[in-house]
């Protein structure tokens, strides 16, 4: 078992905070710059980048890949499925949706994520599923309520662009969710490096095939000497290089250390979107905000 020392657990959380500010950023200020190219086309290259990067280094992955046995495979599969492909297409046509505007609004509800893995959890793994969770639950859910509408009634016309939004959170929030429990079945069986490596490789070839589905083609023409700048910026940073230092900080200090670190993405989320594109919460979002953080917060403490 391993020991932690204070020095050990200190740069663990701030390895995990660290993390979760980039991926704040991730959402508010780089993702969005993606704009105008196709979302499929977008989720291949935020793969298939960081994948070909990881190749100098990580060569020996390859040969691990060969002792995977079909429920290995399974695992890897839903995982990519779940959180590498269906989030991510899910999470971008949101923040593409908001044009700017909101975008705190839409990282803030990938925070529901917690809701749908314990869920989720409870039916694959027989987890119990408490009274107690589900009524800090649906305090969670009406906290993401106030922050997508504040103490307006919604309009949900076609035109509303901030709905749209929020339910394609919603969704990411629920896919990476289900990736979190197909997570621990596939690392029950591989080391967390060979399982990124194989989640990130089979999700550029999964998202490879959705291309070729949607018939977008591969507009590398298109992609502006900024936009291949901010992707070759999120493959290091806020993609891959995130996940590595979240998992490097995670086995340093308890999950719910890490739960409370985590906040740093909701806080740099806001901070992020005033001070670059001047958004500000109304007082009802707000309170949807805080309620949303305190059940999340109330939620991870039971796992």
């Amino acid at each position: 078992m391993l020991t932690m020392t204070r020095p050990a657990t200190s740069a663990g959380a701030l390895a995990v905070c660290i993390a979760a500010a980039l991926w704040g950023l991730d959402g508010v200020v780089l993702t969005p710059r993606l704009a105008g190219l196709a979302v499929p086309f977008v989720v291949l290259l935020l793969h298939a980048v960081p994948f070909a990067l990881m190749q100098p280094v990580m060569l020996g992955c390859w040969r691990r890949l060969a002792a995977f046995d079909r429920r290995t495979w399974l695992a890897l599969l839903l995982v990519s499925l779940s959180g590498g492909l269906l989030g991510t297409l899910c999470i971008v046509r949101a923040l593409f949706l908001v044009d700017f505007k909101a975008l705190s609004v839409v990282v803030l509800l990938q925070k529901l994520q917690p809701v749908f893995a314990i869920t989720l959890a409870a039916v694959l793994l027989k987890e119990r599923l408490t009274a107690r969770f589900v009524r800090w639950a649906v305090v969670a859910v009406g906290g993401g309520y106030l922050l997508t509408f504040g103490l307006a009634l919604p309009t949900l016309g076609a035109d509303d662009r901030t709905a749209r939004a929020a339910l394609f959170a919603v969704i990411a929030a629920a896919s990476f969710g289900a990736a979190t429990v197909f997570g621990k079945l596939l690392l029950a069986n591989v080391d967390f490096r060979t399982a990124t490596f194989a989640r990130y490789g089979l999700t550029s070839l999964l998202a490879l095939v959705v291309v070729a589905a949607s018939r977008v083609g591969l507009p590398f023409a298109s992609v502006t000497p900024a936009q291949w700048a901010v992707i070759g910026i999120i493959s290091l940073t806020t993609g891959s290089g995130a996940i590595f230092l979240y998992y490097w900080g995670l086995t340093r200090i308890p999950a719910t250390v890490a739960t409370i670190c985590e906040l740093c993405l909701p806080l740099s989320a806001i901070a992020l979107d005033y001070l670059v594109n001047g958004a500000r919460l109304e007082p009802g979002q707000w309170a949807g905000g805080l309620l949303l953080i305190g059940a999340i917060l109330r939620i991870s403490a039971m796992r």
